[in-house]
């Protein structure tokens, strides 16, 4: 995953891609960041998972910066935002629809036989085992929550 990163940096570098370049170095400090932290707790290095994790949560907050250029006028800033979470969206896996998240919640609280909101906690555990950087997990929270409430 990081070499990935890594070859897409090299190629956005030789034609000169100034938005790709400053948010494939985001990525990558993101990334060190991470493995500073892990190296504190004695872990080696940052997972695929972990990445993902990490993309995942860089959409997110650019999808929150968005909202918040559109509402105050700005959506100069809102284009480079998104512009920054198509070339982020790249490294990711193909996201979920909230028809198969659904799905997915269903078949997950039926196989932990999860009975109520006390189980909401390990049924969120699962999914974000199970399908880290393909699901958006607000909504994957919200449906649990809704099925088992």
């Amino acid at each position: 995953m990081r070499e990935k990163i890594n070859q897409a940096l090299k190629a956005a570098m030789k034609g000169k891609e100034k938005t790709r370049i400053g948010t494939l170095r985001l990525i990558n400090a993101a990334i060190k960041d991470r493995e500073i932290a892990a190296r504190s707790k004695d872990k080696d290095g940052v997972s695929d998972d972990e990445i993902l994790e990490i993309l995942a949560r860089m959409v997110k907050q650019r999808r929150d910066s968005i909202t918040a250029y559109e509402e105050g006028g700005r959506p100069e800033l809102a284009a480079v935002e998104q512009a920054e979470i198509d070339i982020v969206t790249e490294f990711l896996p193909k996201q979920l629809n909230d028809d198969e998240i659904r799905e997915i919640c269903k078949n997950i609280i039926a196989e932990l036989e999860a009975t109520g909101l006390k189980d909401m906690g390990r049924t969120m555990g699962e999914l974000k085992e199970r399908y880290a950087g393909q699901m958006d997990f607000g909504k994957a929270s919200r449906c649990v929550k809704e099925m088992l409430g």
